[in-house]
């Protein structure tokens, strides 16, 4: 494991989705260690339940036992996400007044057809900007007759605003240059989630002073975005570990979607919370 030096506030943030698995495991002992290896440093849970779709009350619960299982203790209460929409709704309010995001009003599909749009880092087409254009009147119009629309970042005149010489400091790597432009105008709220994952992310951070930021290398690209946000809202640059993913047999990461095997199943079948950590490499 990476030595940390001046490093003291970690946190965990699964999404209640589902149930955890190993790779969940591995995410909040790697998290939870670097806390442990300061004095004085603290653990923080967090759950990013903004998705109110697929979020379920049953696996935020299920996360507690499971975590507690582990042999985690977490410090301080749990922020839940969807108990804070206000806070995220007064950071749009300020990157609109600033014009810094504007409304789109186009689907998923109609973005989807956009076949001659390039590809971002996270694999989902780069928004071609067609409401960026759109008349100012017009759009307050279509926001005021209550038609659906998203509210995305202008890429362009955030980067303005901040500079292009973004940057943050990875451990074991030193500091890592951003290229946000990459992502073209992301999402940071829609109508079926009033906040989006970077946005919430980047304010729940700097709001509990996380200065260590640890999660997979699978999310490691979305810290350039992350750091356009934080820029632009004053708030401070943690430092960020990126850790390893846990593989399947079938050499991919575990993952929700694919039913990887659960923390719950495990201890159905006797495994112990030892096993579990040990299996891990911890």
């Amino acid at each position: 494991m990476v030595a940390i030096t001046a490093m003291s506030i970690s946190r965990f943030a699964p999404s209640p989705t589902g149930y955890l698995h190993l790779g969940h495991a591995f995410s909040a002992l790697f998290a939870a260690r670097h806390a442990d290896s300061h004095a004085g440093g603290r653990f923080l849970l967090r759950l990013e339940d903004i998705d109110r779709t697929r979020c379920r009350p049953e696996f935020a619960t299920a996360i507690l036992e499971d975590l507690a299982w582990l042999g985690l203790r977490w410090d301080g209460a749990v922020r839940v996400q969807s108990e804070h929409f206000s806070d995220y709704a007064r950071v749009l309010d300020e990157l609109r007044t600033r014009r810094l995001i504007y409304p789109c009003f186009c689907t998923r599909a109609e973005i989807a057809l956009s076949v001659s749009a390039p590809h971002g880092p996270d694999g989902t087409a780069i928004y071609p900007g067609t409401c960026r254009r759109l008349d100012p009147v017009l759009a307050a119009e279509r926001c005021a007759a209550g038609m659906a629309h998203a509210w995305r970042l202008d890429m362009e005149q955030a980067l303005n605003s901040t500079g292009t010489g973004l940057n943050y400091d990875e451990l074991g790597q030193g500091t890592i240059r951003c290229d946000p432009a990459r992502f073209g105008d992301v999402v940071l709220a829609r109508k079926d989630a009033p906040a989006s994952y970077h946005l919430c992310v980047t304010h729940d951070d700097a709001l509990q002073d996380v200065d260590l930021v640890t999660r997979g290398v699978d999310l490691q690209h979305t810290t350039d975005v992350h750091r356009v946000l934080q820029t632009l809202m004053g708030w401070p640059t943690p430092r960020y570990a990126h850790h390893r993913l846990i593989l399947g047999a079938d050499g991919k990461r575990l993952a929700k979607r694919d039913r990887a095997q659960t923390l719950r199943e495990l201890r159905m079948h006797g495994v112990t919370a030892a096993e579990v950590i040990a299996m891990l490499e911890f």
